[in-house]
């Protein structure tokens, strides 16, 4: 096992004395709010920022971070096989932190591997380790299949890997969310390309396809027999991610949209007793894109409340975005705006706590990429704390997707980096305290934690 190394860091500095609080919410119709700190409420709690070593090899990308019910965590990875190709590892941490050592849950040489289209890792009620990759169905780039595997032994042993798609066409299917479901079920929904007639292209319209992307979900028991698989959306955007979150209501699932008029907007649908509900849109940006922009929304729930972040360039302005719902994604509140300009990346993460909503994201500009990290209240009415929590190395695709989960008391990231042209993960854990000396700097060089800390936007 090869740890990250550990890196220097700088405490950060919740919006208590000395940051200037920025203006408050707008709500005037028709004007997006932006997220910030109100002048009259009380300081909040500092967290700091801690370098967190993790159990990946140099060369590894595609993370999947989820939180334990135990209080532990669970990260899985790509990284190069032994024998060529690739293979999915995953690792588990307990309380602390601190890794066991890593463990295989497949390897081929005919699998599909991008920066965008990802494994995940998940729990079921029972206890029982989930896992997908994408595995290759015929010689064109985007032919691919998705594929399942289940261990009911804490990751010694796994299932033979079973198709979640059953059409047999070769044609595109990823874009996975795993969800519990019942006892020792899994829900997975996917976007599907059995109606888009060949796998040769990607991208705007997908050179060579006749029909368009559709979303479908599924039910997978214990003993991996198939239910409930259903076309929920017989059009979606061709390659962004979708997200699921159970909320009190049943799963609730996000995803970007399409219309015949390229319009690209985040919906959602929840499944109950009657099904998948008629998917609607969380906020009707407008944004019209005659491509796909691969990125996609993430959601988090706790009870009925739920929160969806995602990325548009609706008006021509790139945004990061939030809203929240009070009734399990039945409906949703006026986005707040985070964030907004031409740095801005997306790429976004979102977690819900009793005491904290977090949104996760990048930027990029001359200097290279940042991520960030916004803390705000629940209900999303004020912003609690901004951080610069690293400068990465690498740009464009090649740093893939943050992942952020939160536990017990902790929240915890991994990110991807690129240094001489190799893939790496790196970590870091947030935690509360109760005064922070830092004045929260962040001259610091690239590829380093910073955990810089602001009371207004990113600039």
């Amino acid at each position: 096992m090869r740890a990250s190394p550990a890196y220097p860091l700088l405490c950060v500095l919740a919006l208590a004395g000395g940051c200037a609080p920025a203006p408050a919410p707008s709500n005037a119709a028709g004007d997006a709010a932006t997220a910030s700190a109100s002048a009259n409420a009380a300081p909040a709690p500092a967290w700091r920022v801690a370098d967190w070593p993790l159990p990946a090899v140099a060369a590894a990308a595609q993370p999947d971070l989820i939180a334990a019910p135990d209080g532990g965590w669970l990260l899985s990875w790509m990284e190069p096989g032994a024998h060529g190709g690739h293979a999915l590892k995953f690792a588990r941490a307990g309380r602390d932190g601190r890794w066991d050592a890593p463990r295989s849950i497949a390897a081929g040489t005919d699998w599909f591997v991008n920066w965008a289209d990802t494994p995940h890792i998940a729990l079921s009620a029972d206890g029982a380790l989930w896992a997908h990759w994408l595995q290759k169905s015929a010689p064109a780039t985007y032919a691919y299949d998705v594929v399942l595997t289940r261990s009911a032994d804490g990751g010694a042993t796994w299932s033979k890997p079973l198709k979640v798609n059953d059409d047999g066409t070769e044609t595109e299917h990823g874009f996975v969310s795993l969800w519990a479901d019942g006892a020792g079920g899994i829900g997975v929904a996917w976007l599907d390309g059995r109606h888009t007639g060949g796998g040769e292209g990607h991208g705007g319209g997908h050179a060579g396809h006749r029909g368009a992307m559709s979303l479908r979900a599924a039910r997978f028991d214990a003993a991996l027999a198939r239910s409930l698989d259903n076309e929920i959306d017989a059009m979606t955007c061709d390659c962004c991610q979708t997200d699921a979150a159970l909320t009190a209501r049943g799963p609730l699932l996000v995803y970007r949209d399409r219309d015949p008029q390229e319009i690209r907007d985040i919906a959602a649908t929840r499944f109950d007793a009657s099904g998948w509900s008629a998917p609607q849109p969380v906020h009707a940006d407008r944004w019209t894109m005659p491509a796909c922009p691969v990125n996609g929304p993430s959601v988090a729930a706790r009870g009925e409340d739920a929160i969806v972040a995602w990325y548009t360039a609706a008006g021509g302005e790139s945004k990061v975005q939030v809203a929240r719902s009070r009734d399990g994604g039945a409906s949703f509140g006026a986005p707040l705006v985070l964030d907004r300009g031409e740095p801005v990346q997306g790429r976004v993460e979102a977690a819900l706590g009793a005491d904290a909503a977090w949104v996760l994201w990048l930027r990029e500009d001359r200097q290279g990429q940042t991520l960030w990290l916004a803390r705000l209240a629940p209900d999303l009415s004020r912003e609690l704390q901004r951080i610069e929590l690293a400068r990465l190395q690498g740009r464009g695709r090649g740093t893939g997707f943050p992942q952020l989960a939160i536990g017990d008391g902790v929240v915890s990231v991994v990110w991807t980096e690129l240094a001489d042209g190799a893939a790496r993960l790196r970590g870091a854990r947030l935690q509360p305290e109760a005064a922070v000396s830092s004045k929260g700097e962040s001259n610091i060089a690239a590829g380093e934690i910073t955990g810089s800390s602001s009371g207004t936007r990113a600039p």
